[in-house]
């Protein structure tokens, strides 16, 4: 019985202990699936998620609106070459004139007087003249025979060069007034309009550097625009590019032009290029001095993407874009072209199959692994000027 007994309590020691050991195995497998469970979702937890798009191809020619500067195509302000007071205008603001028209007589009375005297002079020096080859002539003949010395020979020649010399300039003086009498009357140098008169009758006119305009004229039957093209269009902006031109106060209205040429240089104050657009205007609707908006189609490169510029990554050591490769982020450089506002265009650098990284983290880093979430976006492909 007391042998029973024993075996009895052995056996239920074991049990105890089996149970013991089992429910120790079981807790620590517990904790262990509990751990590997906690790494996983760490693990998951640490890899970022993020949205990723495509750059898109940039379009075949860029719409670029600029402001442009209307010019008459040939502009000249006259001024007056002589001294006197106006004695007569033909011409006022608005008048349509022909090349060698009139348009002002000036009295000119000491040029007059000048003349009247330069022309007495003249008369004077020519027969001092006449006087001195009759007396060389004579003294020519003399010297054949001895009569004279040979002193008196080369005096008498020498006068008479002199004299000779005394009328080539009394002759040049009274050329020179006479065309500045011929100023007095002032002609109008090619077709055009009289857009401003600055004197008027009985006004006093000088000439040199005291000089006043007294007239500007313009040819408007051919107007030239002008136009301040920003540096990073200057290439594509080439001379035979047209040019489609509105006016403001021309509603509807558009007008075709081409660049005829440029200034083949950028101005180092505003970083644009001087563009200059010939076009008709035989009707005279665009007026010099008016403001103009000008169209240009620009022709750009076919290698050329586009990114939204929440995709760039501005890093100390450059601009970058992050690119999700087997769900690595790599650190792409750039090269940005021209921006467009919401989007850039992208010179080099990435490709269009390249899956770009939208609104990267700031602790993104090189080989760092990601989670692409969703499908792929698109760039827009937004048509702006640039900022």
């Amino acid at each position: 019985m007391t042998a029973r007994r024993g075996r009895g309590a052995t056996v239920l020691g074991a049990v105890v202990l089996l149970a013991g050991a089992i429910a120790a195995i079981w807790g620590i497998s517990s904790r262990a699936r509990a751990m590997t469970e906690l790494t996983r979702e760490t693990h998951e937890m640490a890899i970022v998620t993020v949205a990723v798009t495509r750059p898109t191809a940039g379009a075949s020619g860029e719409d670029v609106t600029l402001p442009g500067n209307v010019q008459a195509f040939t502009d000249a302000a006259i001024f007056a070459r002589t001294t006197g007071y106006l004695k007569r205008r033909l011409a006022d603001i608005g008048s349509h004139v022909k090349a060698g028209q009139v348009l002002a007589e000036i009295d000119t009375p000491e040029i007059d007087q000048q003349l009247l005297q330069a022309r007495a002079d003249l008369a004077t020096a020519q027969a001092n003249e006449r006087l001195a080859k009759t007396t060389a002539d004579r003294y020519e003949d003399l010297i054949k025979s001895d009569s004279v010395s040979r002193q008196d020979y080369d005096n008498a020649i020498g006068t008479y060069e002199a004299r000779k010399a005394a009328v080539q300039s009394s002759e040049a003086n009274v050329k020179r007034l006479e065309e500045l009498q011929r100023f007095k009357t002032i002609y109008a140098p090619f077709d055009g309009v009289i857009t401003a008169r600055n004197t008027d009758i009985g006004a006093l006119i000088a000439s040199g550097e005291t000089a006043k305009e007294l007239f500007h004229i313009a040819s408007m039957d051919k107007v030239r625009i002008y136009v301040n093209v920003p540096q990073i269009y200057s290439r594509a902006a080439q001379p035979g590019l047209s040019a489609d031109i509105a006016i403001r106060e021309l509603p509807g209205r558009h007008f075709s032009g081409k660049i005829v040429r440029t200034a083949q240089t950028i101005d180092p104050n505003s970083r644009t290029l001087l563009v200059e657009i010939d076009m008709d205007n035989p009707t005279g609707e665009l007026m010099p001095g008016s403001y103009a908006e000008v169209h240009l189609k620009l022709p750009t490169a076919a290698t050329a993407l586009r990114l939204p510029v929440n995709t760039l990554i501005f890093r100390s050591e450059g601009l970058r874009v992050a690119v999700v490769k087997d769900d690595r982020v790599h650190l792409q450089p750039v090269t940005m072209g021209r921006d467009f506002g919401t989007s850039v265009e992208v010179l080099s650098g990435v490709t269009a199959n390249d899956r770009v990284v939208v609104s990267p983290p700031d602790s993104l880093e090189e080989g760092q692994t990601v989670q692409v979430a969703g499908k792929d976006t698109k760039a827009t492909d937004d048509e702006g000027a640039p900022q």
